[in-house]
């Protein structure tokens, strides 16, 4: 039992993983004014992506959620980017053309199969000396997904508020019309932003396959896609918030370890609800704590 608290905490970390990638990505998108609610649907598109190319081996499955992440965020910009189309619906509509892609092609692929794919799973990644300390070098033993989201998060906040080109995609986010005037084209960051999201977004849909369950099963995202916006506004749309916000979620996420662990009379359903109740009551509680980017959602003014 000595070891149940170590075991939800790694749990935790697990479950935030897939969560805090795609909620990094999500960020700079939001943070250059883009809405991309079509994320649930690139990371199922990505996980199933994994499960074919993982075959061969977890990086390359790795590799390909990735390259699927950036194709499905290439489309959602082409048509809100290119074409000034609205971003909510583009985003539904790519999220739902995802979903029923990933359907459609695991039926043609495997409809013939007694069982789903297998894949071989990342091995834990210990860090020197640190994961040989007793009890919590456990937690320091992790798949290569976990190392990569907290690199990501330093890098997103060094970039954000450190360098001109984060004052670009910042800006962008607030008045577009001041980057124009120091001579440089919003739409470019918007882009950049959208690309980086996508290859979160498709890593984060991988990790699911090559990390977690080592198979793919139809709409395996599970919602992880609207939670991860979700984070991003309980983050107060900083690096920082969105990691902690995502380990919450995973915490919400681990209650079933905890209720397995110590037998807990509980109806398996409410574990399963737990973290979406848990990310619905902590936005309510911070309504109104910070403000959004003034240009999230909104269509870039043409120069004239």
């Amino acid at each position: 039992m000595s070891d149940v608290p170590l075991g939800v905490i790694d749990a935790t970390i697990r479950a935030a993983t897939p969560i805090g990638l795609a909620a990094i990505g999500e960020l700079l998108a939001e943070r250059a004014g883009i809405l991309n609610i079509g994320i649930e649907g690139g990371m199922c598109l990505a996980a199933f992506a994994a499960v074919v190319a993982g075959a061969g081996s977890p990086v390359a499955g790795l590799m390909a959620g990735v390259l699927a992440g950036i194709l499905t965020a290439s489309v959602f910009a082409l048509f809100v980017i290119r074409l000034r189309a609205q971003q909510v619906i583009v985003g539904t509509a790519v999220s739902m053309m995802a979903l029923g892609l990933s359907t459609v092609l695991n039926r043609v692929l495997y409809a013939g199969l007694s069982a789903a794919p297998q894949v071989h799973t990342l091995p834990p990644m210990r860090v020197p000396v640190l994961s040989a300390l007793p009890g919590v070098g456990q937690l320091l033993a992790q798949p290569l997904p976990t190392y990569v989201l907290y690199a990501a998060g330093a890098s997103v906040a060094w970039f954000l508020y450190r360098t001109i080109g984060g004052l670009s995609l910042r800006a962008t986010g607030e008045d577009p019309s001041a980057v124009r005037a120091a001579g440089k084209d919003p739409a470019l960051f918007q882009w950049a932003a959208l690309v980086v999201s996508g290859a979160l977004t498709g890593l984060a849909g991988a990790t699911l396959v090559v990390a977690q369950a080592g198979t793919f099963t139809e709409n395996m995202s599970a919602g992880r896609g609207y939670i991860a916006i979700a984070v991003v506004a309980l983050g107060r749309w900083t690096p920082a918030g969105v990691l902690v916000g995502s380990l919450l979620f995973g915490a919400a996420s681990s209650l079933q370890y905890i209720v397995q662990a110590y037998g807990v009379a509980i109806p398996y359903n409410l574990t399963l609800a737990a973290p979406y109740a848990v990310t619905l009551f902590v936005l309510a509680a911070l309504r109104g704590s910070h403000r959004a980017p003034a240009r999230l959602g909104r269509t870039i003014d043409l120069p004239g």
